[in-house]
């Protein structure tokens, strides 16, 4: 039985894959769907690292300006 982990790492590779597809289909697209892609592999790199890891994201900063987050 696969793990959610799993299953979201596996989702997250073919997105890139997809988007690399895109890119190459499309170079008008390329250079923002290597972006995509680099990202959705980077996600699923630290889903697999850890994936129970946390990530401080832009939101939290503005949220809490003082650090509180």
């Amino acid at each position: 039985m696969a793990k959610h982990s799993d299953i979201a790492i596996n989702l997250l590779r073919n997105a890139a894959t997809f988007f690399r597809d895109l890119g190459a289909q499309n170079p008008d697209l390329a250079e923002q769907m290597g972006v995509n892609a680099h990202t959705y592999d980077a996600v699923a790199d630290l889903m697999e690292s850890d994936p129970f890891g946390e990530m401080a994201l832009q939101s939290d900063a503005l949220d809490n300006p003082e650090g509180t987050a």
